[in-house]
């Protein structure tokens, strides 16, 4: 979603969190892979591997990108970044913080 909408959301996430430390699930990088390999989407998948290159990856034996972020979020007591609705009420429910883009305009912390 960073890529879609042109937002210097480094600086917004900072001004949202203070310091952070940005890392990406072994498993969201191999959906992501997965989806670069595919006609549909695959310019954003692909736009988004390079994105993440800069961020620590961290191992999980998660199949499903989703699953990962849950089980990271949980041990790690993190914020996750999505807009993916199902995910966020998942994450909200177990107590989670979430961030999110609100009308392609503004990252908006749920905590």
């Amino acid at each position: 979603m960073f890529f879609e909408f042109s937002r210097d959301w480094e600086n917004e996430l900072k001004s949202l969190v203070g310091a952070y430390h940005l890392v990406v699930p072994t498993a969201v990088v191999k959906e992501l892979q997965m989806l670069a390999s595919r006609a549909a989407g695959q310019k954003k998948a692909a736009a988004a591997l390079k994105l993440i290159e800069k961020y620590e990856t961290v191992e999980d034996d998660s199949s499903y990108a989703d699953e990962a972020l849950v089980k990271i979020a949980q041990k790690t007591k993190g914020i996750v970044v999505t807009n993916d609705t199902a995910l966020r009420h998942r994450l909200k429910k177990q107590g989670n913080s979430v961030i999110f883009l609100r009308g392609k305009k503004k990252l908006m912390l749920d905590e």
